[in-house]
C-alpha cells in the first residue's frame, strides 16, 4: 500500500517506512540494505515512538511501477525479504509494529505528521503484541477415498449380454456407500480442525483462521483442513511445542507448525 495521498510524486525522493517501534537499537539494522541499496536505514522519531525509514527514489514506487514489480515473482520475493529483514531486526531489539510493504510518504515531515495521527493505534498494537510471537499452524487430513467403480469379476456378463438380476441396484448401493464414507470422513476432518484450533486458542492470546490452500497445492494427496495463525507469549513457546506433539499423537494427523514470526497478523489495520 502506497501512502501517496491524492497525487503521486514521480521526481526526487520519498520516505519508505518499514515499522514503528518503541525504542529500537539502530545498530541492529544499520548494516541492512533495506529496499534501496546505498541509502541508509535510519530512525524517525514522532512523539514517544520511532519509525524505521529509508529514502527511496519516488519514481521507483509509482503505482504503475509497483504493480509491475509485484507481478514479477523474483522481484516480489526480493522486496518482501528486504522488508521482512528490517522488521525482524527491529523486533529483535524492542516491541515493533510492522507496516505493509511500500508504505511511503512524500517527505519526512508528512511522514511524521501522518504517523503522529496514528499514535494511539500504534500504541494499542504494541501493547497487544509485546512479548508475543506469531506461529502458523496447518493441519492436513488423509486423502478422501475416490469414487471407485467396481471392476468386472469373473462371470460378469459382457456388455452384449443381459445384466444379471439386481446388478444395477447393487452398483447404486456401492456408490451410495462410497459417498457416505466420503461424507463421514469430511465431517471427521471438520471436527479435527475445530479440535486442533480450540486447543491452540486455549494456549494463545489470539488466533486467526486463514483461507485454506486448495488441493492443487498439495503434492502428497493430503487435504488441508486448518490454516491458522496464533499469537503466543514468548515464554509459552515450549508449551506450544508440547501441545503440538500431543495433538499429533492424539489425532494421528499431520500438523505443520512454523514460527516464531513477527506478529504481522495481529497488529490490526495500521
Amino acid at each position: 500500500m502506497t501512502e501517496w495521498g491524492t497525487e503521486q510524486v514521480v521526481e526526487g525522493t520519498a520516505l519508505y517506512v518499514f515499522a514503528v517501534c518503541e525504542a529500537p537499537d539502530p545498530a541492529v539494522f544499520a548494516c541492512l540494505p533495506g529496499v534501496a541499496a546505498g541509502e541508509p536505514l535510519r530512525p524517525l522519531c514522532f512523539g514517544a515512538l520511532t519509525a524505521i525509514v529509508q529514502a527511496v527514489r519516488a519514481v521507483d514506487f509509482t503505482e504503475e511501477v509497483w504493480q509491475a514489480r509485484m507481478s514479477d515473482r523474483g522481484e516480489l520475493e526480493r522486496y518482501a525479504r528486504a522488508h521482512h529483514d528490517v522488521v525482524s531486526a527491529a523486533a529483535a531489539s524492542c516491541p515493533t509494529v510492522p507496516l505493509p510493504m511500500a508504505t511511503l510518504y512524500h517527505d519526512e515531515e508528512r511522514a511524521r505528521q501522518a504517523l503522529l495521527g496514528e499514535t494511539e493505534r500504534f500504541r494499542g498494537a504494541l501493547e497487544r503484541t509485546a512479548g508475543h510471537s506469531e506461529w502458523g499452524v496447518k493441519v492436513y487430513a488423509a486423502p478422501l477415498p475416490a469414487s471407485d467403480p467396481t471392476p468386472p469379476v469373473p462371470g460378469t456378463p459382457t456388455a452384449r449380454s443381459r445384466p444379471a438380476p439386481g446388478a444395477g441396484l447393487a452398483y447404486l448401493e456401492r456408490k451410495r456407500g462410497v459417498q457416505a464414507q466420503r461424507e463421514r470422513r469430511h465431517d471427521d476432518a471438520l471436527r479435527l480442525a475445530e479440535t486442533v484450533d480450540g486447543a491452540y486458542r486455549n494456549l494463545a492470546a489470539a488466533g486467526r483462521r486463514l483461507r485454506l490452500h486448495g488441493p492443487e497445492l498439495e503434492t502428497d494427496g493430503h487435504l488441508q483442513v486448518l490454516n491458522a495463525t496464533y499469537l503466543v507469549a514468548e515464554d509459552r513457546a515450549v508449551e506450544l511445542e508440547t501441545l503440538t506433539r500431543n495433538l499429533r499423537d492424539a489425532t494421528g494427523t499431520r500438523i505443520d507448525v512454523s514460527g516464531p514470526w513477527v506478529p504481522y497478523s495481529f497488529v490490526g489495520e495500521v
